[in-house]
Formats: structure tokens, sequence, C-alpha cells
């Protein structure tokens, strides 16, 4: 186990700046049995701070992985009627909700993927109505992560597995700031940052983003009325929380029926407890028209077969080769992390908080404004040193946005 000092600090910040946990509030934490230590440390931490309730969803790894091998896809696909309600009214209640995320990346690499894209998609199917109190941000939430035996030895093979989990504990540490004296007041800095590039984004309002590297070259038109999010999101009573920690993104939405162009991943992307690298997509009005994969083709297949959103991208987010999780030089295996190392686009459902007055919308007018709707939202990375972006103005000329990685910007101006 890590530092106690420094898993405390790691606690509060979760608490604090994650979820911006308040007084009388209930706190619902989704968390690995592996990680029971820290989650009790959460616990302790969170009523001290006033919760009301906290309540542990526990998963486990061995036994996710024995009832793939052993149960029916009857049984994958039944998600009981209570799981769901337990979950809707910790919602309506207004909790806050923080998943500890520490699984084993190659968890489910010998189960058919056709079962474990069956499985995720009625999962998505029972938990649609309950994903729009996060996806609306009607609710706090926040996703964090610990390391675990697997995950650590998977970034480190060449260390044991205490020495292995050791140097991932110190990793997270710097990355999330818990290294530095004053974790959340670091947050509050690195929040101000992340804004000041977002309002620059939104003042500007391009018409389009433009990215080509090495395998991509592609046209991203972005919607009238998008929004450039990052760092901190408000609660409709004005409450701020980051949803993500790591974070160094600021994303907005593509429209839906309007992206055009090739791209090819740059980092692999674990989907499913199954690896896909080595990958390449074409888009042709919004849509996958054609795929490669050097590894994990028959999971990418099933990802885009979800449904029919699944084909389309939900976000667009620009992340500079110099963040403190690329300059690392790991490969994290874990898209919280790698996805804050490098500019991302996501497959599926796009955040309707990214386009003025989407919150309110319903679908139909949603997806007018060309916002993408599925039950998956899959961030995978096409940043690297290389990228170039530009962005498109109204009057249809062009300026630079990215160059080499780097942004070409000068938000202080």
């Amino acid at each position: 186990m890590a530092d106690q000092k420094l898993l405390d600090k790691y606690a509060e910040l979760a608490l604090k700046t994650g979820v911006n946990l308040q007084k009388d509030q209930a706190l619902v934490i989704n968390s690995s049995i592996e990680g029971a230590d820290f989650t009790r440390i959460v616990a302790k931490k969170a009523y001290e701070l006033g919760a009301k309730n906290v309540h542990i969803n526990w998963t486990d790894d061995e036994l996710t992985l024995l009832k793939f091998q052993y149960a029916s896809e009857d049984v994958l696909t039944d998600i009981p009627e209570w799981q769901v309600a337990k979950h809707l009214d910790f919602a309506e209640d207004g909790a806050a909700l923080l998943a500890i995320r520490s699984t084993n990346p190659d968890l489910l690499k010998d189960i058919d993927p056709g079962k474990v894209a069956k499985a995720n998609k009625a999962s998505g199917e029972a938990m649609k109505e309950f994903r729009q109190y996060t996806m609306n941000d009607r609710i706090p939430w926040s996703i964090i992560s610990i390391p675990t035996g697997d995950w650590a030895q998977k970034i480190f093979p060449d260390k044991t597995k205490e020495d292995a989990i050791e140097s991932l504990w110190d990793q997270i540490f710097k990355i999330v700031r818990v290294d530095q004296e004053d974790p959340v007041s670091a947050w509050d800095q690195h929040n101000n940052t992340l804004k000041k590039a977002r309002n620059f984004l939104n003042e500007k309002s391009y018409k389009a983003l433009v990215f080509k590297s090495e395998g991509t070259d592609i046209r991203f038109e972005l919607p009238e009325g998008h929004i450039w999010k990052g760092g901190a999101a408000l609660t409709p009573n004005g409450n701020a929380f980051n949803p993500n920690m790591p974070t160094e993104e600021v994303f907005t939405l593509p429209h839906k029926y309007k992206v055009d162009g090739k791209v090819t991943a740059t980092k692999p992307l674990v989907y499913g407890g199954n690896m896909i690298d080595g990958f390449t997509l074409t888009f042709k009005d919004g849509k996958v028209v054609d795929f490669e994969a050097e590894q994990g083709y028959e999971t990418l297949k099933h990802l885009l077969e979800t449904d029919e959103g699944a084909t389309r991208l939900g976000e667009l987010a620009l992340v500079p080769h110099a963040s403190p999780i690329s300059q690392s030089g790991l490969i994290f295996y874990n898209t919280l992390f790698d996805e804050n190392a490098s500019c991302h686009i996501a497959l599926g459902k796009a955040y309707p908080t990214n386009l003025e007055g989407g919150s309110d919308m319903d679908e139909e007018a949603l997806d007018k404004h060309g916002v993408n709707d599925s039950l998956t939202h899959v961030d995978f990375m096409i940043g690297s040193e290389d990228l170039d972006i530009d962005g498109e103005t109204s009057d249809g000329s062009t300026e630079p946005v990215f160059r080499k990685g780097a942004w070409a910007i000068n938000f202080s101006e």
C-alpha cells in the first residue's frame, strides 16, 4: 500500500474536487474489491465531510471472468430491474457518483468478443435513463483510478507485482497532482488553465477542425452552437465538479453527419477487456464506412455494431502532446489516462451539454442539430507529436490551432 498521507490526500481530492461532495448528500462509489482499503479511506472521509450515506457497488475481476466463462448469454444480457432502480433512486436523490477504476486490461481477452458486446449492449440499454443524469451533468460524477496487480504489471512487465504497484501509485500521485503540497489548490489552477483554452475556442466558434498527421487526414465539422468544455463542470445548481481525474483535455462534439476522412489510432484501446491496436477508421458523411485493425478486429467490429450511433462520433478532444501523461512515456492501457496523453475522439453518444440548450432537447431535436446518440461512448487516441490542426472560420479561411502536437495559439492574449 502506498504512503498513508498521500492516500488520504488522494481521497480528499476525489471528494472535494472530483465530486465536490456536499453536506447531507449521498455518495455512491463503484469500486473493485481489490481496492477495498482505499475505498474505505474514501468512505470514511466522505462521512467526515458530512455525507448522509455512502453506498458501495463492489465488483471483482475474477468473478466477472467466471461469469463470462460459464454463464449463458441469456444471463449475461439480463440486467435485473432492481439494479437499474437502485441507480435511478440515488440519481433522483441527487447523489454524487465516484467510480474508482482498477480493472485488468486483459481480463476478457480469451472470451468471445461477440458475447462481451452483447452484455455491454444490454447494460447500455438498461442504464440509458440513468446515464442521462451523468451525460447531462445533472448529478456530480467523477472517475479516478488506483493500481491493481494485473494492471500495474501490464504497464511495468519487468517488475514484481509489489514493485509494479508501487511504481504505478507513484505515477498516479504525480499525474493527479497529489504529490503537491495542496492538491486541491493545484487543481484550481489547472482548471483555470483549461478554462482559458475552452473560452478561446468558444470565442472562435470554428466551423470545422482539420486534423493531419501520419495516417490521419480528416475534417470534423462542428455543429452551430457547439460548446467547448474541459476541466470542471457544473451541476444545474451551480456546484463545480471534475468528471475525470486526471484530465488535460478541452472537448466538444463533432456534427454527427459531417465528418469525412481517415483517422489512425496512436495508442491501444482497451474495450470490454480486450485490446484493439493498430487500427484505422474511414468516415464519410459522419459514418464509419471502413475500418482495419492489426489486433482486436472482431472486438472493434462488435463495438461498431452496438447500434447505428456507434458508427458515428460523439466527442472531439484536444490535448497537447506535452501533457504530463504523454511525457511519462508510458502507455497505461486505461482510457482515463491514455486519452489525456493525446488528442482523441469518441465513437457513440455525445454529451448534450456540448451544445447550447442541448440538455433541454429531446432525441429528435438533438439529432436535428447533429448531436449523436448511442448506447456506447468509447474514446480512442489519435494525437501525436506530428499532429497539425487547422481551424476553419465561418468566412472559409483557416488558421493554425495545433502545430507538431502543441497549441499554436496563446490563450493569454
